[in-house]
């Protein structure tokens, strides 16, 4: 271990190792896949998640469970979560079952989330007030790069704490960034989502073009998703909804929530997105449907315009 500023503790590269006791808080389509990549790595783990049956198939393969947050920090070493919003954040670590209630001074924390920057720089102080590290750790990728431990990492924090957790990392990512200090991973986020999401509007919108110039929809969709403008996750949506498949690998709600982020972001700042605005609008009203159906749903929202 080594000293820091305040008198306590945090982990080192050292101290991080497949032994390292994790506790994974958040068992969503994403999170569950994390926590099963971390087991089958090696490493001990104990989960929590409000829905108990979400712990039942990491019981199986030998997870603990713990009954609340609090119980699951006393007991691990790095506290990992995944939830889906700035309120369910802020109850895990800060309500009245919180994390920082019970974590050991020198814990570290791997939030996940995708939640605002300054969320994310808030929930460090607070920690770090309790002798605790936190790094913010976001995600991008869908279910099918979790299940493979092909997911991008976006890290803000401390450097070394980032460095230390190169074990944690390779279990689940094919490729990591350390962005800067706490808040810039989930500002990355923010801005790969920005394109996820014009993207996929900009591909809804060309199918619609297509559709009305009289295109065959079946040579539409194959030939615009091998043209050299498609990206490898665009091709892969344009695959799954020319078969009307929209199978939520990543929620439109969740898109919804992010571009709400994004778009908050840049009127704190003050920048115009007109076209980020639009892609919202679409996005808002797929998500309206209230169907839980992935975010390329957009594709067929665009399709009956035409």
């Amino acid at each position: 271990m080594c000293k820091v500023k305040n008198g306590t503790h945090k982990m080192t590269d050292k101290n991080i190792t497949s032994r390292t006791h994790l506790g994974f808080i958040g068992l969503g389509n994403l999170g569950s896949r994390i926590a099963r990549r971390l087991m089958t790595a090696g490493f001990p783990m104990t989960v929590y998640d409000r829905d108990r049956d979400k712990t039942k198939a990491l019981e199986a393969l030998g997870a603990a469970v713990a009954p609340d947050p609090r119980k699951l920090a006393d007991r691990v070493d790095v506290v990992l979560s995944c939830v889906p919003d700035r309120a369910a954040v802020e109850s895990i670590y800060q309500g009245s079952q919180g994390v920082l209630r019970t974590a050991r001074p020198g814990t570290l924390i791997i939030e996940m989330s995708t939640v605002a920057p300054k969320t994310s720089r808030s929930l460090s102080e607070a920690a770090r007030e309790f002798g605790i590290s936190m790094l913010d750790v976001a995600v991008s990728g869908s279910t099918v790069a979790a299940d493979a431990g092909a997911l991008t990492l976006l890290g803000g924090g401390e450097r070394d704490l980032f460095e230390a957790s190169t074990p944690i990392f390779a279990a689940i990512a094919k490729q990591w960034f350390y962005m800067g200090p706490s808040g810039s991973g989930v500002a990355m986020k923010l801005v790969v989502n920005t394109l996820l999401g014009l993207g996929m509007q900009a591909v809804a919108e060309a199918v619609a073009l297509g559709s009305k110039l009289g295109l065959p929809r079946e040579a539409l969709f194959d030939t615009l998703a091998k043209t050299a403008v498609v990206s490898p996750v665009q091709a892969a949506k344009l695959a799954t909804a020319k078969q009307n498949d929209y199978a939520p690998q990543f929620p439109v709600r969740l898109m919804n929530k992010d571009f709400r982020l994004i778009l908050a972001a840049a009127a704190q700042v003050e920048l115009w997105m007109p076209a980020t605005e639009r892609a919202a609008a679409i996005n808002s009203a797929e998500a309206a449907a209230g169907g839980e159906e992935d975010f390329s749903a957009v594709i067929r929202r665009m399709e009956q315009v035409a």
